[in-house]
């Protein structure tokens, strides 16, 4: 089931245990804007080269769209409306005052030049740029997009609008970026575990750990579960996978892959198959790469007890079914991962205010977030008798219905 079919279906069954009126349900599922625009660039060899990039802006009732721009060869409109809808219920669960929005180029931005992917990047801003703003539409780092892109744009809408550096969040700290930004979806998941696993009367320094991706999420989620004595004993990323049953060294293992570019021929651990890491003996497994990995095929062999899930969309709907008749207990993506949008609207607030936090104050407010959030879910979940996924859901579906019926959706 693809990402839009699993996400409509996740709303369908909250909108039904909430009892919402059908009109209701209907508007919220239908986007507010989908933008598509066409991107010529002149190569580094004078050859043109044209890209697709889109934007789509879900819903605006709780304050302005936020969501990510992606840069990779597998954009489309149904995944970006599906992420955007997505975003639209997990700044509802976090509880901030923000809608979702979703965008990407359908590009492979490792086949571009830095200077390629400027240019790209500037025209893109030029197409939108009057469809965005600190008020409107605030755009921030997505997968193959990173701080320099965020301030790509920030420049190119300053030429349109004047500084306005709460227009992208995820920037730079030196043009208005906020400290603690980077390692927060990360130290999200790992406050969002803590939370979880407090209720069962565990804790991460009692447990082990297999962690499937090793990019910015998955990394610090490693180190900071590695620095509360969790052991992590089976990482993977796009280069391979390594083991070892008495907790790999993190930090050593991050010098190593900085040193090669690579998890391989790793001396702190042995390596095995990537596809075995998800059905590896652990307590906890922390899927923190692509969408879809957990499905019919491998729900039944998988033998973590708790799954937490730090990337999008990373257990389709009928591996779901398998996993809770097993038991298992899955933390999802729209209250997992959502401490990096909760960073981001940190730096928003800190940027209209021009008075920037120290790190501590983030990492602070953070957890109280993610605390906070953990909590309400927990109460919905206690409401209508249901699994986390569907507290979750029914706790954001709920905030975004009362907000458009407060505004008068129907004049």
């Amino acid at each position: 089931m693809n990402a839009l079919a699993a996400t409509n279906r996740n709303f369908r069954l909250a909108s039904r245990l909430l009892g919402l009126d059908s009109k209701i349900e209907k508007s919220l599922l239908i986007p507010f804007r989908e933008i598509k625009v066409e991107c010529t660039i002149p190569k580094d060899d004078g050859t043109l080269v044209s890209y697709v990039g889109f934007r789509v802006q879900h819903d605006n009732a709780r304050g302005p769209m936020k969501g990510g721009i992606r840069y990779h060869p597998e954009v489309d409109p149904d995944e970006v409306n599906a992420l955007a809808q997505l975003m639209t219920w997990k700044t509802a669960v976090a509880d901030i005052p923000y809608g979702g929005a979703k965008g990407g180029i359908g590009c492979n931005p490792k086949d571009l030049s830095n200077s390629e992917l400027e240019r790209l990047t500037r025209v893109f801003t030029q197409k939108i740029h009057d469809l965005i703003g600190t008020h409107t539409d605030v755009p921030a780092p997505d997968m193959g997009t990173n701080a320099q892109t965020m301030a790509w744009i920030l420049d190119e809408y300053s030429k349109f609008h004047g500084h306005s550096p709460a227009v992208v969040t995820g920037k730079p700290l030196d043009l208005g970026g906020s400290l603690g930004r980077e390692a927060a979806t990360g130290r999200g998941v790992v406050f969002a575990t803590e939370a979880l696993l407090s209720e069962y009367g565990k804790s991460i320094n009692a447990l082990t750990f297999a962690i499937q991706g090793f990019g910015n999420v998955g990394s610090w989620a490693a180190k900071l579960i590695h620095n509360r004595g969790g052991k992590v004993i089976a990482v993977s990323d796009i280069t391979g996978a390594v083991k070892n049953p008495n907790g790999i060294d993190i930090p050593e293992l991050l010098k190593h892959k900085e040193a090669t570019g690579s998890l391989l021929n790793f001396g702190g651990a042995d390596a095995m198959d990537p596809n075995e890491l998800l059905v590896h003996e652990c307590d906890v497994l922390i899927p923190c790469a692509l969408g879809g990995v957990l499905n019919r095929e491998n729900a039944a062999d998988v033998k973590a007890k708790f799954i937490i899930e730090a990337a999008n969309h990373p257990t389709d709907p009928e591996a779901d079914e398998i996993l809770s008749k097993k038991g298992v207990i899955i933390l999802p993506d729209i209250y997992a991962n959502a401490g990096g949008v909760t960073v981001s609207y940190f730096e928003w607030v800190q940027n209209i205010q021009g008075f920037m936090w120290d790190e501590e104050k983030v990492n602070a407010e953070l957890k109280k977030y993610m605390t906070q959030s953990f909590y309400n879910i927990k109460n919905m979940c206690q409401s209508h008798n249901c699994n986390l996924r569907m507290g979750a859901f029914t706790l954001g579906v709920n905030r975004v219905a009362r907000a458009t019926t407060l505004r008068g959706w129907e004049a």
